[in-house]
């Protein structure tokens, strides 16, 4: 077969297709990657063969396009808004505020992917991909496949609040629907009938357990999470036993990237807990060093440290429950303290703590003196510790992306309509 992968243009979203592909490349199928040039590099140093299409969509300019402003990026630290905040509460989802949510998403899509879609569809009639696989934020790629006649599905690299606020929008019996107007259009370009699998897919991959992912009434492939982060060393005292409980802490990069900064003041939590007889790892941009006051003893900190190579030596992790990072130290077995300001994470931080294996503090005061308290409770109560090896063993359970590849031939076949 060939399948083609296709993404935005950030890490997050790539990541999780990285294993998926090799896998389908060693089972012997054709793999490429379509993404916008500026993210071509990424892809190669993935050992995969990139295609740029369309044109570097720079993310402090699309906000400025789309007129985005500081107290919206403050409101976006509180979690899911319109139309995807819906499900936390469907029972009191508002018509008119999912509305509004996708006009918005709609605007998100011409501004993000606009200049993909055509690219891409040329290149997918001339390549005649049997499978595109594409993320949630990247609808070029269903575009791609209709247009050509291939078998989709998304691949998760989160909780799917896109499946599941599809479902209670569509629930409300209205007539407009800003995403298939969207849509329509391009099936008239490229000769396609609207159908709701443009949205959410023929099929769905997920490399999330089910006891932390959030999902609609679709057909799902669980996955389990392997871990890749990009190029990476992993730094020869990893190796050596650690002495004391090693602690790490990381906040991930948007942050820093595309807000102001932390949701805490990182100097505050280092001093809370240079009193506790650990060894504490943390992950903090140089910029973000720079303007610290001391360092204690018994902290190390490191612009960048693959998790993947770390988590297996620690006692407890603080972070901000970015899925990539939580599911790292998870299939470890690592008990976590979870931070969360952004999008979906508060919604994977509660059901994180919902299994045992940790603590979140996105509802309660956060503070360093509070941080501290709770990693000493996960320090020393081994019900965090059974909770996180149950959390491990659940992944653990779900089928790697290699075994995964004999049902995907056979979904490509059967939504491709035999063609092999």
């Amino acid at each position: 077969m060939r399948i083609l992968f296709t993404t935005a243009n950030q890490g997050s979203m790539f990541q999780p297709m990285v294993p998926l592909a090799w896998a389908l490349r060693t089972a012997g199928h054709e793999v490429v990657v379509a993404t916008q040039p500026d993210f071509v590099e990424e892809v190669t140093q993935a050992g995969l063969t990139a295609v740029p299409v369309g044109r570097q969509v720079d993310p402090r300019r699309l906000l400025v396009a789309m007129q985005v402003t500081e107290d919206m990026l403050e409101e976006a630290r509180e979690g899911l808004h319109p139309p995807y905040d819906a499900v936390e509460d469907p029972e009191h989802a508002d018509w008119e505020s999912m509305l509004t949510g996708y006009t918005d998403d709609v605007e998100r899509c011409r501004y993000e992917i606009f200049s993909m879609i055509g690219g891409l569809v040329s290149f997918a009639r001339s390549w005649q991909p049997d499978l595109v696989i594409w993320e949630p934020f990247t609808y070029a790629g269903a575009i791609a496949a209709k247009a050509c006649g291939a078998a989709h599905a998304r691949m998760m690299f989160g909780a799917d609040v896109y499946g599941r606020a599809r479902e209670i929008f569509r629930g409300f019996g209205q007539a407009e629907d800003p995403l298939a107007k969207w849509f329509a259009g391009y099936g008239r370009k490229y000769g396609f009938e609207f159908t709701e699998d443009l949205i959410t897919g023929d099929f769905t991959i997920d490399p999330m357990p089910a006891s932390l992912q959030c999902e609609a009434d679709l057909n799902y492939l669980h996955m389990r999470n392997v871990p890749y982060g990009g190029v990476a060393i992993a730094p020869w005292w990893l190796e050596v036993e650690p002495e004391k409980p090693r602690v790490a802490l990381t906040m991930g990069l948007t942050a820093t990237g595309h807000f102001a900064g932390y949701t805490i003041d990182i100097q505050d939590v280092l001093d809370a807990l240079s009193d506790l007889d650990v060894e504490l790892y943390a992950t903090v941009p140089e910029d973000e060093q720079e303007k610290l006051r001391n360092i204690p003893e018994n902290a190390l900190l490191m612009p960048y440290i693959p998790l993947h190579a770390l988590a297996s030596t620690c006692s407890v992790a603080i972070n901000h429950a970015g899925v990539g990072t939580l599911s790292t130290f998870a299939l470890h077995g690592v008990p976590q303290l979870t931070l969360p300001y952004h999008f979906d994470e508060p919604l994977i931080a509660r059901r994180f703590s919902a299994t045992g294996a940790g603590l979140n503090m996105h509802d309660t005061r956060i503070d360093a003196g509070t941080i501290r308290e709770n990693v000493v409770r996960l320090l020393e109560e081994p019900s965090f510790r059974e909770g996180a090896a149950r959390l491990r063993d659940e992944m653990h359970a779900l089928p790697t992306p290699n075994q995964l590849v004999g049902e995907l031939e056979a979904l490509t076949d059967k939504h491709r309509g035999g063609r092999s």
